[in-house]
């Protein structure tokens, strides 16, 4: 006889034919309220589906949501980012010196992970942001004297002209309309050696849209990906998937979707074939 934990049987009862209907539309009230930051609900073909369906919004172009950024996250790390400075570290040190962080918000990655580990002199690191973004990350930078620093508020352009040794994207590319990896490196000058994405949301259904509340009244579509896929296409442009893990922080619920959610996002980190660490082999097949 089966056997069903409490929180199993309520989403079974939610999900009855009867009651689904009140469930979702109780879901979709709480989702635009202020109650319902982090959440995400429904299923779209396109952003401009899901921009149509939202109330008007900045998205992340958005003042009030750099707050946490500039107080907190540039200077604190969380259990999820130390994957990511582990491979940055040993990038590094490999002699990687140039560095496209997209989605780096005011350039937190750069602030925090130097608090751990030693960045080269040399180091150059360009944000891809918004314009809010961008203009507080620049006067960031003036403020404290960080000349490694520079952002631009063009993604394609910053890709189209790009030669940097890694590629950091940290919980920010599938919030890019067309911001999908294999496309990106398809248009690059010179492809990086290192690609480290986190907090992706893969699972192993069907590509599909939805939406955040991303606090602040804000809301913001993004992308949510079939695993092997998004996988495979990068490794067919000559890339080895070097290391994978779990963030568990993250999650998918999604009223009325059951088989769309998942129990937590994900993190990879991909190296050039041709150039991999010498001496080293990959944690991964």
């Amino acid at each position: 006889m089966s056997s069903f934990s409490p929180v199993e049987i309520v989403r079974r009862i939610l999900d009855e034919p009867l009651v689904r209907p009140a469930h979702l539309q109780w879901r979709r009230r709480q989702f635009l309220s202020r109650d319902g930051h982090g959440s995400h609900f429904g299923v779209f073909d396109s952003f401009k589906a899901a921009r149509a369906w939202l109330p008007p919004s900045p998205e992340f172009d958005h003042p009030a949501l750099a707050a946490e950024y500039v107080d907190v996250r540039t200077k604190k790390v969380f259990s999820y980012d130390y994957p990511v400075m582990w491979w940055l570290d040993r990038a590094l040190r490999d002699g990687a010196s140039t560095v496209l962080d997209i989605g780096g918000s005011v350039g937190v990655h750069y602030y925090a992970y130097g608090r751990y580990f030693h960045m080269p002199d040399a180091l150059r690191w360009r944000v891809v942001e918004v314009p809010t973004m961008v203009l507080i990350g620049k006067n960031l930078a003036a403020q404290t004297g960080t000349a490694a620093l520079s952002f631009s508020e063009n993604l394609h352009e910053s890709v189209g002209t790009a030669s940097d040794d890694v590629w950091i994207s940290a919980g920010a590319i599938h919030y890019f309309e067309d911001g999908r990896p294999d496309q990106l490196l398809k248009k690059c000058v010179r492809r990086p050696q290192h690609i480290l994405l986190n907090k992706l949301p893969l699972y192993n259904g069907e590509d599909f849209v939805t939406v955040q509340n991303i606090g602040e009244g804000a809301f913001a579509p993004l992308h949510v990906y079939n695993r092997a896929r998004f996988i495979q296409d990068i490794k067919a442009l000559g890339y080895t998937l070097w290391d994978k893990w779990a963030v568990q922080e993250r999650s998918m619920d999604l009223p009325g979707y059951p088989e769309r959610s998942f129990p937590s996002f994900t993190g990879l980190y991909f190296v050039d074939s041709a150039r991999m660490f010498k001496g080293s082999k990959p944690l991964l097949s």
